[in-house]
């Protein structure tokens, strides 16, 4: 059996991985970039969080847009140049912001999550390639009414497996002493402690060089002009040099590119790209500077350490932006993205060099859970529209999707919450 896989991020490298695992020999990687994990996901931010994978379209989403419509400073920004492309996906992006669809959203996306940490694992990539850390994390909220319900959904996802425990103030500071410069603004936190922390990128290439060693032949530099669909399903990939590939099977890891290659097969995916930040700070090895990840839920801002000695350097993320295809690093959503850095850690960010900006776009299905399995069309599979959390659950949809090619049962249990046949596809 052949099988093209489109997209050398995360998910296309995890898919590859497990496909080798499950008996498939002939896998064949291909992606527009120069090598792995130079799109979504170069320099996301860092974070392996199960305790997290919430949908952005949450209950009183429509409110937020509406009230920070073209403000830069919006944790989650509406651009009007978007609005045409979002007509129908956004009837569906609200819809499932109704509080019994997203807490069902929610919990599918923990328990793949959770699975994901497994079969991080079993991708073999050694921890010291990738920087990780497994640490927890750190929830810390500014207000005791907010840290209460903060709690509460705490409690519902240790029902699914997700361990936590509750700091107040003074336990905060032991397991993060450098907050102390904000710790009279802070509540309390929620430290969960399965969350771990690594370098995408790093991950990635890594990863590609082991497949490469494993036989996968790679194409580099390789923009797919088309896939090739006929009586028996589709059956070929084309590519912009005018090279076609054969194979058994094509495997649509994409990313926010995977919508407009499978539109010319009538299949229309319900994802749009979602425009990310992320700031890396060099930092250094002072003992003062942070330790464990944390995320800031009223700030929208997350800041993950990462890395070692004089290589240590603090990712900063937490904006998404609907803008359409816009790939431009806007300088105020930059110095907004800074500024809430500084918020939380005001010596720290001061007393740093200039960060280095960056800008992904994220696939974003409209309910909020990933693509994964076989489409309509014999043939053609999905491992996309991930959002924000393909570095978290990308092993575990790897592992889905192939299990579903060589025709096994998954061990997550996950195949219906994740089928492109919910949407029709």
């Amino acid at each position: 059996m052949r099988v093209i896989v489109i997209g050398a991020g995360i998910v296309g490298l995890a898919s590859s991985r497990f496909l080798l695992s499950e008996g498939v020999r002939d896998v064949v990687l291909v992606d527009r970039a120069a090598g792995p994990g130079e799109g979504t996901s170069f320099a996301n931010g860092a974070l392996l969080h199960p305790s997290s994978v919430e949908p952005w379209n949450s209950p009183g989403i429509l409110g937020y847009l509406l009230r920070h419509f073209g403000r830069d400073d919006a944790a989650v920004l509406l651009r009007a140049r978007a609005l045409p492309s979002l007509l129908g996906w956004g009837l569906r992006f609200l819809r499932e912001s109704s509080p019994d669809r997203f807490r069902a959203n929610a919990l599918a996306n923990t328990v793949l999550a959770l699975h994901s940490l497994r079969w991080m694992r079993e991708l073999g990539v050694e921890p010291t390639r990738f920087d990780h850390a497994a640490r927890g994390s750190l929830m810390v909220l500014r207000e005791a009414k907010a840290l209460e319900a903060a709690r509460h959904w705490a409690d519902e996802l240790a029902g699914v497996g997700v361990r936590y425990s509750m700091l107040d103030r003074a336990a905060l500071l032991r397991v993060e002493p450098a907050l102390a410069p904000v710790a009279e603004q802070l509540a309390g936190a929620i430290h969960s402690l399965d969350d771990e922390t690594g370098d995408c990128q790093g991950f990635c290439q890594a990863l590609a060089t082991d497949l490469v060693a494993h036989g996968v032949e790679t194409r580099w530099r390789a923009e797919v002009d088309g896939l090739e669909a006929g009586r028996q399903g589709v059956r070929a990939v084309r590519l912009r040099d005018g090279t076609r590939i054969s194979a058994d099977a094509v495997v649509l890891a994409a990313g926010p590119q995977s919508a407009a290659l499978a539109r010319p097969l009538g299949l229309r995916l319900p994802i749009r790209p979602a425009k990310g930040y992320s700031l890396t700070y060099a930092i250094g090895p002072e003992s003062s500077t942070p330790r464990v990840p944390v995320i800031d839920r009223d700030l929208h801002v997350a800041v993950t350490p990462l890395g070692a000695g004089t290589s240590r350097r603090l990712r900063v993320a937490g904006t998404a932006e609907f803008c359409g295809d816009d790939l431009r690093i806007a300088p105020e959503r930059v110095a907004n993205l800074a500024n809430l850095a500084t918020r939380l850690y005001p010596q720290v960010i001061q007393g740093a060099d200039a960060p280095r900006p960056w800008t992904g776009l994220r696939p974003v299905c409209a309910d909020g859970r990933p693509l994964v399995g076989p489409t309509r069309l014999p043939g053609l599979w999905l491992n996309t529209g991930h959002g924000h959390l393909g570095w978290t659950v990308g092993a575990a949809s790897g592992h889905l999707l192939a299990t579903q090619m060589a025709g096994k049962p998954s061990a997550a249990g996950q195949v219906d919450a994740f089928a492109p046949g919910r949407f029709g596809l």
